[in-house]
């Protein structure tokens, strides 16, 4: 795979997140759930503004640069901090929607992290580095994801991005 062929796949994949946490979004009957997705929503868009960026940058220069990308997402170990610190399970209206929109979004936050890691195997490393922090950030929403999966099943109740600082991690 190129470097050319890697961005515009990462941003079919990027866009295909976008859309299961919008339909999340309009689908929940949790407020604080629907927080949390509509945050999902915003740092997926911002994903594929970035590979849109640099899609640019190789077919103007033939090279990418991996400037630093940025998450509202905290890193797993926070995360899992975070969720012990949880008070007692809140229930929602609609259990089985809920898990059944957090499963669609563990999936294709699977699949992607799996891509991820895929091109940052096969590709050089100007590639490589470009596509090292992506691989982070899906194993970050992957545990947010299964936070609230744990939440919604009664193992603690819904994850509030609230509880922690947002600001880089």
């Amino acid at each position: 795979m190129t470097i050319d062929e890697a961005i515009k796949t990462a941003i079919q994949y990027e866009n295909r997140v976008v859309a299961v946490y919008q339909d999340a979004v309009r689908t929940t009957h949790d407020p604080t759930g629907k927080k949390v997705f509509e945050a999902l929503v915003a740092e997926e868009k911002n994903h594929v503004a970035y590979l849109e960026a640099k899609l640019q940058e190789w077919k103007s220069t033939g090279h990418v640069t991996a400037e630093r990308l940025g998450t509202v997402v905290p890193s797993r170990d926070r995360i899992e901090a975070g969720v012990k610190k949880l008070k007692e399970k809140v229930t929602t209206p609609d259990q089985e929607t809920e898990v059944r929109l957090l499963k669609k979004a563990m999936d294709v936050e699977i699949e992607t992290s799996r891509f991820y890691q895929g091109v940052v195997q096969e590709l050089p490393p100007e590639g490589k580095r470009l596509f090292e922090r992506f691989v982070e950030i899906e194993e970050g929403h992957q545990a947010i994801v299964q936070a609230e999966m744990n939440s919604v099943n009664g193992l603690g109740y819904w994850f509030d991005m609230q509880e922690f600082t947002l600001e880089g991690s």
